[in-house]
């Protein structure tokens, strides 16, 4: 597991959810999303996503971040395990302790989709089949292979912008690099160095990528929102702070071979051997 996980929130809602759900075990896949006060727009995305998928059973698991209102309560009455952390911290502290739920308690694969009803959940199979099929071990959606309805210039340059530095420092070709709707082995996750509390998105697929696993895009919808605010900022400190996480991630990964080099190891792909050798299990 990453060295930032888990700490005293991480801690503490873990166990408020052992006393609440006791030893259960997961279905092979678990939808999981993160939430912060998204209880007005949350219930439609629980209500569509399917009970199974690509002949395989589905839970869903919504890590509540410290929220406000009373989104973890809509949650469990939608049927949803849910886990409560008493602080809001980021998406990316969230998801992170769902990732690390979900390996605990039994899933084999991990799809991600947001609370705010953006991605089209029928899109499902389309991003679980090639990691069933033992095709990929990640798979994320992409706008620009497939539509979105952000209307916003700047973002969609954005997409650009940063797709195109991805692909150039990991010498695989990247579209899009922060579409939430992705499906992957649940070791994968689990197997990344994790830290950044927000922009998780980019530090997740740069240390995906540089971990050597198979990874894919597929053509998938992005909607508008369906209720309530984003929670990224004004664009310009959202590109900022996102470029940020992906250079710093990149060269993160790129010291992080160098010194196992240095250690004997003899190529990248060793250190990813063993998560390599437990995905095609």
């Amino acid at each position: 597991m990453p060295t930032t996980f888990p700490d005293e929130v991480d801690e503490d809602a873990l166990a408020d959810y052992a006393a609440r759900y006791g030893d259960h075990r997961f279905a092979p896949v678990v939808v999981l999303i993160a939430a912060y006060n998204e209880r007005d727009a949350i219930p439609a995305v629980l209500e569509g996503i399917p009970g199974s998928s690509c002949d395989l059973d589905v839970d869903t698991l919504v890590v509540v971040d410290g929220a406000s209102d009373d989104t973890a309560d809509v949650a469990v009455r939608h049927g949803a395990y849910t886990c409560v952390a008493g602080t809001n911290r980021g998406q990316g502290a969230a998801l992170r302790l769902g990732y690390r739920l979900a390996a605990e308690r039994g899933a084999s694969y991990v799809v991600t989709t947001d609370a705010d009803g953006q991605y089209e959940i029928d899109e499902l199979p389309r991003l679980l089949r090639p990691i069933v099929d033992d095709e990929a071990d990640f798979v994320t959606g992409s706008r620009r292979l497939g539509s979105s309805e952000n209307p916003q210039l700047l973002r969609r340059l954005g997409t650009y912008v940063f797709a195109w530095l991805v692909s150039m420092m990991t010498g695989q070709r990247i579209t899009d690099t922060s579409f939430g709707f992705r499906a992957m082995r649940v070791e994968v996750a689990n197997s990344v160095r994790l830290e950044q509390q927000q922009y998780q998105s980019s530090e997740l697929l740069v240390g995906v990528l540089a971990r050597g696993y198979r990874v894919r895009e597929q053509a998938m919808t992005m909607r508008q929102r369906v209720a309530g605010v984003s929670k990224k900022g004004n664009n310009v400190l959202y590109g900022y702070r996102y470029s940020r996480v992906v250079l710093g991630t990149w060269l993160r990964e790129r010291r992080a071979r160098r010194l196992s080099g240095a250690a004997g190891t003899s190529s990248a792909d060793e250190q990813v051997s063993e998560p390599a050798r437990a995905a095609g299990e």
